[in-house]
């Protein structure tokens, strides 16, 4: 089922509804109630009364009644996380956005009142009157100005640029300040993906608090002033200290207002970040308690090691990331004794796994091999799903290769199921035409340079079931005359390696967003990105504007590229679809990702008393925040359900 959203995108509708959730309204709650710990400061003095901190108009969050309810107040949820870096987290399951994804994953309003599209290409924003920064600080369009003149097009401010997505064939869009509460933003084409960008779980910033930026910019601030700050932070010039100070996403600065639901109080580093609701956030409940119902979350930093066993000991309420399917029964066996429920979430990549060869790797030799489709789709055919599945998700997981999945109205089960059955006869002659017919004793081909047909795959440290995966990939790849060894990396160290064409093989999560429409961008399927570690150099080339890099030189990734302009130039949802399908039939024949299985559900601990979590959801990263989608600010501690 598909739905017009108000910004004339076409998105996914009810199709995808696993319960029932909050739904945003305009209009003024009766009587507005002040959250508890916040009376102090009010009846000091510091901090305005409820009707004061929040917009004219905001977003009121109505719920149905029966999965969702009204909340109190109070309270403080702690999470875990495996890396320091991770506090941005926070802003992914804040999830507040000028834009955001509703459950339904239809596009709606959120800090933005509404907008208004014209013809794809012209947008006008509206914000709400009155809104606040976390510090109580006017939200108002100087913001947006200052990000996209002082920051995002200031010749000065060389470490900060518009946004690949903020550009048509290059250029920017024209911005006009209408008023002190709207925007607009005027591009000669369509600009399909400016909307859903502002939605993304790693958002779209095109503002700043101008009020705090200005204390940075020499501009603005005195010479001697901006020295002694520079200094202080270890910063080379103004420049780099302005960058530094102002990254929104990566939400290690304390001192930078906000607009999420908390905000960060701990200075890092730490290994326990405190995050304190914003008291100017702009939604509240239909009763009149603004929202975030809980007061504090507290992000605890361990090993991704130790995440599974911290969760099944209770030091968790909340649990999503670090968690794999290969816990649940661990968890399970823990709940009454530690007060916690172990759910099943569904999960929307295009593969859980993928194989990805790398066709930019330094060898030669092995350059070759991956270019050629025939070494790929034998490697495919080599890998036995069903035993992967059986083995190590219980028969639970779909039995496929890295393309949508069933739930997406652009699923072809032809794409899906290409080059993915197992059928090690037919890998073997694949691999004899190539001419790698010769054997060493231990049945391991001979490449064509006379050494053995070695093959690494690197993955990250941070997961544990590449390990597994790759111990039952061995025992089928050894029946194709092919050997491979299994290394783990540090996360950061593997990215670089496989862009320095370092790695031959990289094991990583499959398409993103396995769930798309045709309004969906199709440039997971393109060399489009430096990240997507098939063909790391090509894409660094389109980012990069061709400074470094590779151009593409193959005919099909060459087409796929060409196809991903065309989709965004197209005017219509037809025309749209019909790239989508042969964007799909290119990158499943080709292979250029091998994808292992499918929707393996994804555990998550809920704490005993921790409201309006969903029972049964999707968790993932793009669309979706993982947990942003279903808006944490909703979500409340009964302590009646679990007094301690």
């Amino acid at each position: 089922m598909i739905r017009i959203c108000s910004f004339g995108l076409v998105v996914l509708a009810a199709v995808l509804v696993v319960s029932a959730r909050a739904s945003f309204a305009e209009s003024q709650p009766q009587n507005l109630v002040e959250t508890p710990s916040l009376q102090d400061q009010v009846t000091a003095g510091k901090l305005p009364p409820v009707n004061e901190r929040l917009p004219q108009e905001p977003a009121i969050v109505r719920f149905d009644g029966k999965t969702l309810v009204n909340g109190r107040h109070g309270g403080a949820l702690t999470l875990l996380m495996g890396r320091k870096k991770d506090i941005r987290q926070m802003v992914v399951y804040g999830y507040a956005r000028l834009v955001g994804y509703d459950t339904n994953f239809n596009l709606v309003p959120d800090i933005l009142k509404h907008v208004d599209e014209k013809e794809g290409r012209i947008f006008t924003l509206h914000l709400r009157k009155d809104h606040r920064w976390s510090d109580g600080a006017p939200f108002t369009t100087e913001d947006f100005r200052y990000y996209f003149e002082e920051s995002a097009t200031n010749k000065a401010v060389k470490n900060v640029s518009l946004p690949a997505d903020m550009l048509v064939d290059g250029q920017p869009p024209k911005f006009e300040v209408i008023d002190k509460y709207t925007v607009r933003y005027t591009w000669p084409k369509p600009n399909p993906f400016f909307i859903p960008r502002l939605a993304g779980a790693r958002p779209m910033y095109i503002y700043q608090p101008a009020h705090y930026m200005r204390k940075f910019n020499a501009k603005y601030t005195d010479a001697e002033q901006l020295k002694a700050l520079v200094k202080k932070r270890k910063q080379r010039n103004w420049v780099s200290l302005h960058y530094v100070v102002g990254q929104q996403y990566k939400n290690n600065n304390p001192d930078l207002p906000t607009l999420q639901p908390w905000a960060l109080k701990t200075k890092p580093p730490a290994k326990k970040f405190r995050f304190l609701r914003n008291p100017y956030f702009h939604r509240v409940d239909a009763n009149g308690r603004q929202l975030p119902y809980i007061d504090e979350v507290k992000l605890n930093v361990t090993s991704s090691k130790l995440i599974p066993i911290k969760s099944g000991s209770g030091e968790t309420d909340l649990q999503g990331r670090g968690l794999n399917f290969n816990n649940y029964t661990v968890l399970k066996q823990s709940e009454k004794q530690f007060g916690y429920k172990t759910r099943l979430w569904r999960t929307a990549k295009g593969a859980r796994w993928a194989l990805y060869p790398n066709m930019h790797v330094n060898n030669p030799d092995w350059r070759a091999l991956f270019r050629d489709v025939r070494f790929r789709r034998a490697l495919s055919m080599g890998i036995d799903r069903h035993e992967i599945n059986q083995v190590l998700y219980y028969g639970l997981a779909r039995e496929t290769g890295n393309s949508v999945l069933p739930e997406s109205p652009l699923y072809d089960p032809a794409f899906a199921k290409r080059w993915t059955k197992y059928d090690a006869a037919r890998a073997n002659k694949l691999l004899d035409a190539m001419g790698l017919t010769k054997r060493n004793s231990q049945g391991t081909r001979l490449m064509k340079n006379g050494k053995p047909l070695e093959l690494t795959v690197v993955f990250s440290t941070e997961e544990s079931e590449p390990s597994d995966l790759l111990e039952l990939i061995r025992d089928s790849w050894r029946q194709i005359g092919v050997k491979v060894f299994s290394k783990p990396m540090n996360r950061e160290v593997m990215r670089t390696r496989i862009f320095s064409g370092f790695v031959q093989m990289a094991m990583w999560f499959g398409l993103e967003n396995g769930i798309p429409s045709e309004s969906f961008s199709p440039k997971e399927l393109a060399p489009t990105s430096q990240q997507q570690l098939q063909w790391p150099k090509w894409g660094q080339w389109h980012e990069t504007r061709g400074k470094s890099g590779e151009q593409i030189d193959m005919k099909l990734p060459k087409e796929l590229f060409q196809l991903n302009v065309d989709w965004r130039n197209a005017g219509s949802a037809e025309v749209r679809k019909k790239i989508w399908a042969r964007m799909l039939d290119i990158y499943s024949d080709q292979a250029y990702s091998i994808g292992l299985v499918a929707s393996v559900p994804q555990v998550v601990v809920v704490r005993n008393g921790l409201r309006n979590v969903p029972e049964k959801a999707i968790y993932n990263w793009d669309p979706g925040a993982h947990f942003g989608v279903y808006r944490p600010d909703v979500f409340w501690f009964d302590h009646k359900k679990n007094p301690s």
